[in-house]
């Protein structure tokens, strides 16, 4: 390959350095219909309430943005401190097991889903689940 310009390639790329006109980008059609693979969200230090808030907004715009899979960090709820009150539940005041029923139990956002990996949320050494999106065509 030869590292000489001619003059007429120097003069053309000195006329686009000095133009105001803007390049349109050649993926910009193809952006609203790409299809996401995943994306996360973390609920750490979130109560019961604002982690089902944030979860329902969350599934919705992913539905959206055709996203396919959420990963939803709960934690594993271990420093939970709902464990030592009698009168709270020990599996729905944690955020590990009350968001996945609270989406369970939630028809309009089920809609949206194809299937929660409950495998993880029952497991004990798991602190995250995943979701997975059906697609808008």
């Amino acid at each position: 390959m030869t590292n000489k310009l001619s003059e007429k390639d120097k003069k053309d790329w000195q006329d686009f350095l000095d133009s105001s006109e803007k390049l349109q980008s050649k993926d910009a059609g193809q952006i609203t219909n790409q299809i996401i693979s995943e994306r996360s969200i973390d609920l750490h230090g979130y109560t019961l309430e604002e982690a089902n808030k944030q979860i329902f907004q969350f599934i919705e715009n992913c539905y959206l943005k055709r996203v396919k899979k959420i990963n939803v960090i709960t934690g594993k709820g271990m420093r939970s401190k709902n464990l030592n009150d009698p009168y709270q539940s020990t599996d729905l005041s944690i955020l590990k097991y009350s968001v996945p029923e609270y989406i369970k139990n939630n028809p309009e956002l089920m809609s949206k889903i194809i299937s929660i990996d409950f495998k993880s949320v029952n497991s004990p050494s798991k602190g995250n689940f995943d979701i997975f999106l059906k697609i808008i065509k």
